[in-house]
């Protein structure tokens, strides 16, 4: 005679159990906290922690100086910038007019401030009957390094740009003496015009500067929930994950297999699967939405190879650390990596932490590569190589990573599951 099934326990009497409540309560609130402290640590106050920021600055003037001087405007002008780095904020790096325009199409400067040729013969011929034009200096932004980052520089480049003037307006007024009349000393006080141009222009599908951050979101999530679905997708086809679909639930038979050899499985499948979810991925922004994108054989094959190292992460992680895997692997690809990417952030602009981790995130290093591949014409200088070489170095780590771990587990002797008979 069978024993009588047990009474069925109600929700009412579980919740009054206190340790039901504890890891739940815990885990909930800590996560709620790291992930406020870490998103939004990030954009808080980027002007406060802005340091550095490349902008190129040039001096085309190559005319004589003024009488009594020994150096043309422009040179007074772009040394007198360059030794006061706008409190820290800008990095300027004095370079030649063709220097500069390199580095803005290779995406190592956010803008550039150009003093253009003649500058110095325009403003002195402002005290003149001779005065055909008025003196400008030119403002150049990069769009393709983003919307926030080409907007910091602009307002940088601007503001030295309209101090500059003021520093002309004061010699101007002085030279010109108590004669000048009130116009002309109200045009004197500030005769610079700043003209703001585009540097390096990017394409108008291009989300201002933002498709290449989405793009490698997209990548990093296909990595990331394609690893997590095979991974859990192979558990209950052999057995070791039940399978629950509304009111259904069933359990496979147990398929005797070790640790290696699942991981095995899972990484074979990733990288076949990862095929289809890349080639998506391209064909609805590119093909349905209209996204501009140059080199489409160059942009799939960096496409599969950032989500597949993306996946293979995330094998080898479920691997080491079982069920908390899924959210170890979220706080590396996506947590960490969202606000130390520089994609819509500046690094310069981000506490020292998020630089830190901006070296070796994966984030980080697919973002240098997809921009580079979208608006910097695919060259390796403006970070396409060295995504390449932290892509293979990702990949690489995820395969001895996870291996060691499951070859330890098993000659450990710590099987996943005790076999189930059918």
């Amino acid at each position: 005679m069978s024993a009588p099934a047990a009474p069925e326990v109600t929700a009412a009497a579980l919740l009054r159990r206190p340790r039901l409540w504890l890891i739940p309560t815990l885990l909930t609130g800590l996560l709620a906290l790291l992930l406020s402290l870490l998103y939004m640590g990030g954009i808080v106050n980027p002007q406060a922690d802005l340091r550095d920021l490349p902008i190129a600055l040039v001096n085309s003037d190559t005319g004589p100086p003024p009488a009594g001087r020994s150096q043309n405007l422009g040179a007074q002008i772009t040394a007198a910038i360059a030794s006061d780095p706008a409190g820290g904020k800008a990095g300027w790096r004095v370079l030649s007019r063709a220097q500069a325009q390199e580095q803005l199409d290779s995406g190592k400067v956010y803008g550039a401030l150009v003093v253009p040729a003649g500058f110095t013969e325009s403003v002195t011929a402002l005290t003149t009957s001779g005065a055909t034009r008025l003196p400008a200096i030119t403002v150049l932004t990069n769009p393709g390094k983003g919307s926030l980052g080409s907007s910091l520089a602009s307002q940088i480049t601007t503001r030295a740009a309209h101090s500059a003037s003021q520093s002309v307006g004061r010699q101007l007024t002085a030279a010109a003496g108590a004669g000048a009349s009130p116009t002309a000393k109200l045009l004197l006080a500030d005769p610079v015009e700043v003209i703001t141009q585009v540097g390096h222009p990017i394409g108008a599908h291009s989300g201002l500067g933002l498709t290449a951050f989405y793009y490698t979101l997209l990548l990093v999530l296909a990595g990331f929930m394609g690893g997590n679905v095979i991974s859990n997708g192979v558990d209950t086809a052999l057995g070791y994950a039940d399978n629950e679909i509304g009111p259904w639930h069933t359990r496979r038979p147990t398929v005797p297999v070790n640790r290696t050899q699942t991981l095995l499985l899972k990484m074979v499948m990733t990288a076949g699967i990862t095929l289809l979810s890349t080639a998506l991925i391209m064909l609805a922004c590119v093909a349905v939405l209209g996204m501009d994108a140059t080199r489409l054989p160059l942009l799939w094959i960096y496409s599969y190879c950032a989500a597949l190292a993306v996946g293979l992460g995330v094998q080898a992680i479920n691997a080491a650390f079982g069920g908390v895997g899924q959210l170890v692997s979220m706080f590396v690809f996506i947590v960490l990596g969202l606000p130390s990417s520089g994609a819509t952030v500046p690094l310069q602009a981000v506490p020292g932490f998020y630089r830190f981790l901006s070296h070796f995130e994966p984030m980080r290093q697919l973002s240098d590569g997809v921009r580079a591949i979208l608006y910097f014409d695919a060259r390796g200088d403006a970070g396409l190589t060295r995504s390449w070489i932290m892509i293979a170095v990702g990949t690489v780590l995820a395969l001895l990573f996870g291996f060691a771990m499951t070859v330890y587990y098993d000659r450990a002797g710590h099987k996943r599951l005790t076999p189930q008979p059918a």
